[in-house]
């Protein structure tokens, strides 16, 4: 699909995200699409359409903007879907919001919002919104949109590392991630930067340089993304791969991304990067949007995952859900799917260090 092999190029040629938005726009019957990225350490940045330039310029150093009532609104509840931000306000501070005053005072009406908190400790939100007199976004529009969502989120991922900046060649664009990555061809490294050297004890490099990862359900979860790769035209397995210990904890989850286009030619002709974000062992209880983020999994999956994490069975999950457990029990296998387990011990303990991911 065009839109999404244009967001694994954006993810890496920054230039291209207008255009990108400008599809998520049009995919939604939208006027107005951006995408905002929150740090940590409160630095904020964000690419919009040109009509809503000199509004983002203003709100990236404007804290009356930033900390507006449907700014922390969302940054509090991650959706890990696209939602209507209405439902999340009543209609005096939907009235009374600042930025919503600004943006209507432009003709814009309703919003959609999704966040994808980042493994590596920042927040990505994407919004878009309607003109007003448009009315809501219909159920079909926000169904296309999350499923864009597994995409759009691991392409912020780059953009957050990168500063949504131009990726410089390969081994200072590798080394400015600030992530353990290695560039492939064909499922062979033509680049790894020290921090992916260093994890032998994950990775290592088969014959003829081909990229293995010690855990075996893991190396042939990474065998099959690549081989799809090398037998489409295009890349298009991209696959958030989990690498657990023997212990079952999880030191990490691998991202499988295709270099598209432009962004090829910046990786000397690679066609596939792989980038680790490592995890540490954790008690607590992971978020789903976190779990949405890492895993591909849908916000009803998460949900129920993330009930699972905290040690309930799965018929005490699936009541809390509002689901039979035969939906249930479907939306495990498609977990243990996604998530590269087999058993429920091993899901939660895969879980539960997710949530110290940074």
């Amino acid at each position: 699909m065009q839109i999404i092999d244009l967001a694994y190029e954006s993810a890496f040629v920054p230039e291209l995200w207008p255009k990108l938005l400008t599809d998520l726009a049009a995919t939604s019957q939208s006027i107005g699409a951006t995408l905002f990225l929150f740090g940590d350490d409160a630095r904020a940045s964000g690419v919009t359409l040109n009509n809503l330039q000199d509004l983002l310029e203003e709100f990236l150093i404007s804290p009356d903007l930033r900390f507006s009532t449907s700014v922390v609104r969302m940054c509090d509840a991650k959706p890990n879907s696209f939602v209507q931000v209405d439902d999340y306000m009543s209609a005096s501070e939907i009235e009374n919001d600042l930025i919503r005053q600004r943006l209507r005072a432009r003709g814009i009406g309703a919003h959609v919002c999704t966040a994808v908190p980042m493994p590596t400790g920042e927040l990505a939100i994407y919004v878009l919104q309607k003109g007003l007199g448009a009315g809501r976004y219909e159920p079909e529009e926000l169904a296309r949109l999350d499923a864009l969502r597994p995409h759009l989120a691991r392409a912020a991922l780059i953009a957050s590392r990168l500063g949504l900046e131009r990726a410089n060649g390969t081994v200072t664009a590798l080394e400015a991630l600030g992530l353990a990555a290695t560039v492939c061809v064909n499922g062979v490294a033509i680049a790894a930067n020290k921090r992916f050297l260093e994890r032998s004890d994950l990775f290592g490099f088969g014959l003829g340089d081909r990229v293995t990862i010690a855990q075996g359900r893991a190396n042939e979860l990474l065998r099959a993304a690549l081989q799809e790769n090398r037998q489409s035209a295009i890349p298009q397995a991209v696959r958030s791969i989990p690498i657990t210990s023997p212990d079952e904890t999880a030191p990490g989850v691998l991202h499988v991304l295709p270099l598209l286009r432009s962004a090829r030619d910046l990786f000397s002709g690679g066609d596939t990067i792989l980038v680790f974000t490592p995890a540490q062992a954790s008690a607590l209880v992971p978020a789903p949007g976190l779990l949405s983020g890492l895993f591909d999994l849908t916000p009803a999956q998460a949900k129920l995952a993330a009930s699972l994490s905290s040690g309930q069975t799965l018929k005490a999950a699936a009541e809390q859900s509002g689901i039979k457990f035969a939906t249930a029990r479907s939306y495990l296998e498609q977990i243990f799917r996604k998530t590269g387990t087999s058993q429920q011990s091993q899901l939660v303990a895969l879980l539960k260090s997710a949530t110290a991911i940074r």
